[in-house]
């Protein structure tokens, strides 16, 4: 299981520490997993501070840090697989087959970022874009790309530098960063992917009043089982997936069909609001008895990261990871 990355005993810089969070954003891209962006941004604040007085300005200071969170990241990505999702590993699964099959603990799987770490609270400055740019297919299609390619692409892309400035940080050319950068386009295009928000293709943005009630009705059908409920607010081409099992569905049908047989056991959870990689997510929390225990209450058993697409749920992504409950600020239990 993975774990939150012990915090360094170093008197923070404050000039450094407010940039924590969009370098955290960029580490999240870059190597997919919630727990590997905050170790990553952790150890470009502990590099930061110690070489602080070494500083020359020859560069501004957000530049500087965002040198430093590149190499780590870079140095990271040379010896870990890439991280995938299940849709990328195979085809869905009927849901006739009544068991989820063996988990699969050796594939790293790309995991939600929770939006506290990405956004502070009502932060005009946090763009549609940026929103965008770390939804979860996003932050999955960014891994087919090589590790510089992913780079270029998320300094030029979506953080709007010009090709001399990612020349620069990258220590490279300016000719090179655009071979990288056209190169990494044309692999996001064959995965059927637009950066620009405009397009429709990463999401809604920002939920306003109809998303909400569509969620509120989501929350109950799935609280109160209502299982045919639930089916009508799914689009018809709907995902659900399980991360770390390799198996998925799609459509209404098969999900509805999955929830009465081999996920009965969900039956009688209850949902807990939250916010993931700039949209809606609740932490799933099944009845004690399910793993055996009595007195009653209900312990964690998944993150759901929620997409929502021309007023219906396109996506439930269920991340049976409850380490990810601490990294969300969700209770460990709760009572009856």
């Amino acid at each position: 299981m993975t774990t939150s990355p012990p915090v360094i005993d170093l008197e923070p810089d404050d000039e450094i520490e407010r940039h924590r969070r969009e370098i955290t954003r960029y580490c999240y891209r870059m190597l997919g997993s919630v727990f590997d962006a905050d170790e990553a941004a952790q150890e470009t604040m502990v590099r930061a501070w110690r070489s602080r007085s070494g500083f020359e300005g020859r560069s501004s200071l957000r530049t500087w840090l965002y040198r430093i969170a590149t190499n780590i990241c870079l140095d990271a990505l040379r010896s870990q697989q890439r991280r995938a999702r299940p849709m990328d590993l195979g085809p869905s699964s009927p849901a006739e087959e009544r068991f989820l099959g063996p988990m699969d603990t050796d594939q790293p799987w790309v995991l939600p970022m929770p939006d506290t770490h990405c956004f502070s609270d009502g932060d005009p400055e946090a763009s549609l874009l940026e929103r965008e740019s770390i939804r979860l297919a996003f932050v999955a299609a960014l891994q087919h790309l090589p590790a510089r390619q992913r780079a270029v692409l998320i300094l030029a892309d979506v953080l709007r530098w010009s090709a001399r400035e990612v020349a620069q940080l990258l220590d490279t050319t300016v000719a090179s960063v655009n071979s990288a950068l056209q190169r990494a386009r044309a692999t996001l295009e064959a995965c059927d992917f637009e950066l620009h928000p405009a397009s429709g293709t990463l999401g809604t943005g920002a939920l306003g009043a109809a998303e909400n009630d569509l969620l509120d009705q989501y929350v109950d059908a799935f609280e109160q089982y209502d299982v045919t409920r639930l089916a009508l607010l799914l689009r018809d081409d709907v995902i659900q997936s399980m991360p770390p099992f390799a198996m998925w569905l799609e459509g209404p049908d098969q999900i509805a069909r999955w929830m009465l047989g081999p996920g009965f056991e969900c039956q009688g959870s209850r949902l807990l609001a939250t916010a993931a990689n700039g949209g809606a997510a609740f932490g799933q929390y099944r009845r004690a008895e399910t793993f055996g225990e009595t007195g009653g209450g209900h312990l964690p058993w998944a993150l759901q990261v929620i997409e929502v697409s021309d007023g219906a749920i396109s996506g439930i992504h269920s991340f049976l990871d409850t380490d990810l409950f601490a990294a969300f600020d969700l209770p460990p239990r709760l009572d009856p």
